[in-house]
């Protein structure tokens, strides 16, 4: 009997620190899930940006297109 209690005190502090393990890869897991959720969300927000830039130009140059059409039927 006195055995029995001697394994259980031994699964006892190696469960704590199991436990303990688990937590500290929890919390790695979760900096880790939200450093790449805002990494996500950067390079989201640059894209857009860059979408955004490239729609004007293509509206300037449609406006240009459209402006030197007009001039060369004008001149015509």
């Amino acid at each position: 009997m006195a055995s029995k209690n001697e394994s259980n005190a031994n699964t006892g502090p190696a469960n704590a620190s199991g436990e303990d393990a688990r937590a500290e890869l929890t919390a790695q897991l979760e900096d880790l899930l939200n450093t790449l959720s805002n990494k996500f969300a950067g390079v989201s927000s640059e894209i857009f940006a860059k979408m955004d830039e490239m729609s004007r130009r293509l509206d300037n140059l449609e406006a240009q297109l459209a402006a030197n059409k007009d001039k060369k039927s004008g001149s015509s």
